[in-house]
């Protein structure tokens, strides 16, 4: 591999890393309060952050694109505070990732709390527990194994992602070309023996994601043990 495929790895990994380091801080609120009960709001915001399960990431990099540009909302908040633009940034790459990839981890953080037994969860709360007290000692050791999972498949996800990184954070070395990048240019520069270790590389690492993602599947119930 070149000097730029290693580059293009660590900007990958880290893109991955603090994406999902992001995402396991807001999924886990949000699965929480959607998990609450019914409602027109839950329901529409539900419907909301789950959009990027069948909408073209191209699409959705086109308005991201839009909407963080010069003369959309999100870029004019970004000049007027002189942050200066988010396309074509390492911030873009993860504002990008942070909307492509949410859906990916909320919906394990959601099914996992819900399977965590409510009597458990009121009957901490009749021992005084509060809030916050019963998500850290009764939820979140029970509901493990989905937050591992929803780590597992947000970091996958965010390495494999192409149109929506290549959409608002372009292709630019060092800064914005993850490897799903360098892989289509070895593939329009016809160079398809750096292409094939490219992309064995990505199809062995989805292989293992899969694995793992099934291990957690079969060790993680509501109630810890084995199912």
């Amino acid at each position: 591999m070149t000097a730029e495929d290693w580059t293009a790895i660590w900007l990958t990994a880290r893109l991955a890393g603090l994406t999902t380091l992001l995402l396991l801080a807001l999924c886990t609120p949000l699965a929480l309060w959607l998990g609450q009960g019914q409602g027109r709001l839950r329901a529409l915001v539900s419907s909301v952050v789950s959009l990027p399960l069948v909408l073209p990431p191209s699409v959705l990099g086109f308005y991201l694109l839009l909407f963080a540009g010069p003369h959309g909302p999100l870029g004019q908040l970004t000049q007027a505070l002189g942050l200066g633009m988010l396309p074509f940034t390492f911030a873009g790459l993860v504002l990008a990732s942070l909307l492509y990839s949410l859906p990916f981890v909320l919906q394990p953080i959601r099914t996992a709390l819900t399977l965590v037994p409510q009597p458990l969860i009121e009957a901490a709360a009749t021992l005084g527990c509060s809030p916050w007290q019963r998500f850290w000692r009764v939820q979140l050791p029970l509901a493990r194994a989905g937050f591992l999972a929803a780590a597992v498949l947000g970091f996958a996800h965010t390495v494999g992602e192409f149109g929506v990184v290549l959409m608002l954070g372009g292709n630019i070395a060092g800064q914005t070309r993850v490897l799903s990048v360098v892989l289509y240019d070895h593939v329009e520069a016809m160079q398809y023996e750096s292409a094939h270790r490219i992309a064995l590389g990505l199809l062995i690492f989805s292989f293992v994601t899969l694995l793992a993602v099934q291990r957690l599947g079969r060790t993680g119930s509501p109630l810890g043990g084995n199912s």
